[in-house]
């Protein structure tokens, strides 16, 4: 079941929408379930409201496989350069709009301050750490992988799916250096065909070895994932769902 719920977003002073999945079992159950929320929201569910008119196919895959997960979807500011800025924690320099200061350190202290604890209180979940996680794709990768380093006494599980990293790469080498606990599991990974050369996919798989190989000091739970073909878009990032979903579901203890 999905609904949509508009929120008050504090650090912008705006208002935002959620796409908010709840499973079909919560009409007659008192189940109490896991939260995964992602960023993007939009494109997670329906292909009517993606940006390039193809979603994920989220709800799709979780109704089929009666999945017991909750899942928020936080909707991007898609004015201009706004999901730039909202969807990074640091400052960095962009080919096409320049400097970007990035505020996603705010974004994700609303997450935890308020979005969360407006989430626990509407919803039945399961609001302990272990079944709270965080994941995204691209920018919202970046910022799953930030969230699970700098949130980790809120987050146990992350889905960074293509994230971007090498922009921010000294940045987030430090977040990645934060101590993890132990329980803490990440699932990375990146396509082969998602660059236009074999260079920039050298480059973008040297990242996301060295930040695996900085995480992994720390003796964590993560999978990497080198989807062969795998390109930059929503239908590839569809058929990676059973694979985190599965991954988080093994290192959850019930």
């Amino acid at each position: 079941m999905l609904f949509k719920k508009d929120v008050w977003l504090t650090p912008y002073a705006m208002m935002r929408t959620l796409h908010i999945y709840v499973p079909q079992s919560i009409r007659y159950s008192d189940e109490r379930y896991p939260v995964l929320y992602m960023y993007d929201g939009h494109n997670l569910f329906e292909d009517e409201t993606a940006t390039y008119g193809k979603s994920w196919g989220f709800k799709d895959y979780l109704d089929a496989h009666e999945v017991p997960l909750i899942v928020v979807g936080i909707e991007c500011n898609h004015e201009g350069n706004s999901r730039l800025v909202e969807y990074c924690p640091y400052t960095f320099q962009d080919d096409t709009f320049g400097t970007i200061e990035g505020s996603g350190q705010q974004m994700m202290q609303w997450v935890v301050d308020e979005l969360k604890p407006l989430i626990d209180r509407e919803l039945p979940t399961r609001s302990e750490r272990a079944h709270t996680w965080i994941g995204g794709s691209s920018m919202g990768g970046l910022m799953a992988l930030y969230s699970i380093t700098h949130h980790n006494a809120v987050f146990s599980k992350a889905a960074c799916l293509s994230p971007f990293i090498a922009p921010v790469y000294r940045e987030l080498t430090a977040e990645c250096q934060r101590p993890l606990q132990p329980d803490t599991s990440i699932y990375l990974s990146w396509g082969s065909s998602e660059t236009r050369s074999k260079r920039s996919f050298a480059e973008i798989s040297k990242v996301n070895l060295e930040i695996a190989n900085q995480l992994q000091k720390q003796n964590i739970r993560l999978h990497l994932n080198l989807v062969v073909g795998g390109q930059h878009n929503e239908a590839c990032w569809e058929k990676e769902i059973p694979v985190f979903l599965r991954f988080f579901k093994e290192t959850t203890a019930m």
